[in-house]
């Protein structure tokens, strides 16, 4: 065993040193780790001076939770209706995480939900419908700070001009307050549209017992 000398003549084992020095890594690893873990979600959001949700240009990097094709909310639409849209939901891998794990979303949570033109022949396609241009884009969030009544505000990026980089919350008598509130799964975001997540819900026991599968709006 080979020995490390001190200036003071004492010697200590290499393996020892080693061992000190793996043990301060662990250390130092596991506090990385759970610093990591306790970090909110804060950094999903990001507002304007005047107090604007500004719209995040690195959505398409968060966690992808679900699509919807022609979903609609009111009343069921003719069979002369125009061609459905793509709804694509996304949500910041930091709350998605804390879902995986509680099964509820942590404060400053943010939903980003991206509407698409659903093509038909587009290339070889002969059958079916692919995602085309972008239509429209919306957003909620968990805020309690700002939304004190149920935590949650709702947001559009659309404009006559195109889509904005940063928007207002909708006023509170918007149907989105009442409708995430009445009919949601988890929380007011619609679990039951994210397969997966859904089942995440199920086995943590997070669905509101106020969800009524069958009830329509």
């Amino acid at each position: 065993m080979r020995w490390v000398k001190r200036k003071h003549r004492e010697t200590i084992p290499v393996k020892t040193v080693l061992g000190i020095a793996s043990c301060a890594f662990a250390a130092a690893f596991a506090w990385s780790l759970s610093a990591a873990a306790q970090t909110p979600a804060a950094e999903s959001l990001s507002y304007s001076a005047s107090g604007e949700l500004i719209r995040p240009p690195d959505y398409r990097e968060w966690v992808y939770v679900t699509s919807g094709l022609g979903m609609t909310y009111g009343p069921a639409q003719a069979a002369a209706e125009p061609a459905p849209l793509f709804d694509n939901v996304f949500v910041k891998p930091e709350a998605y995480r804390e879902f995986l794990r509680s099964g509820t979303w942590p404060d400053k949570t943010m939903f980003l939900l991206e509407v698409r033109d659903a093509d038909t022949n587009v290339s070889i396609n002969n059958g079916g419908r692919t995602q085309g241009r972008l239509v429209r884009m919306e957003a909620s969030v968990k805020d309690r700070q700002r939304f004190p009544d149920d935590g949650w505000g709702y947001f559009s990026f659309d404009s006559p001009q195109g889509l904005v980089d940063q928007a207002a919350p909708l006023p509170a008598t918007a149907t989105c307050y009442s409708c995430h509130k009445t009919n949601t799964a988890v929380d007011n975001t619609f679990v039951q549209f994210y397969p997966t997540l859904f089942d995440v819900a199920k086995r943590l026991g997070t669905i509101k017992p106020t969800y009524d599968p069958a009830k329509k709006p």
